[in-house]
């Protein structure tokens, strides 16, 4: 038995959610740090990414998933589209809506930033040992495991 089994039977559920929170709400702060240089905020980046992974969604649905208020969405969409990384649609059944999605300009810089992140996080983990990368394997797994319940 490792000192980390033997240290995970002794830790209690609420000190490991605990220890856990803290590490993956650091390592996801590093992660989303690492990105190139001048390119999008925090803000324009979450907002693009939502439309992508949605499809497309109204500019009332994309304020609603990002959690602001409309107005602040207005202006991030703005700057979205005057950088060709969003579209806008006419609403298929309602005539006073758009529907926002991202194109393909919006697409490549989402891959862009997609690797800059994987290749930072690869170069960190690739200074860890072997057995240190088959244990994160493997709480890869467990995480999504916890995240699905």
């Amino acid at each position: 038995m490792t000192e980390w089994t033997v240290m995970a039977k002794r830790t209690p559920p609420a000190q490991l959610a605990t220890l856990l929170r803290d590490a993956i709400t650091r390592l996801n702060r590093r992660v989303r740090q690492t990105r190139p240089v001048g390119d999008l905020t925090g803000t324009q980046l979450s907002a693009l990414t939502s439309l992508e992974l949605a499809g497309a969604l109204s500019p009332r649905e994309l304020a609603d998933t990002e959690r602001v208020q409309p107005p602040t969405m207005t202006k991030i969409v703005a700057k979205l589209e005057e950088r060709g990384l969003v579209q806008r649609t006419p609403h298929p059944t309602d005539g006073r809506q758009v529907i926002l999605s991202t194109t393909d300009t919006g697409r490549a810089m989402l891959a862009q930033f997609d690797r800059a992140r994987n290749e930072w996080l690869a170069g960190r983990l690739a200074e860890l040992t072997a057995e240190e990368r088959d244990t994160l394997a493997r709480a890869a797994e467990i995480l999504q495991k916890v995240a699905r319940a």
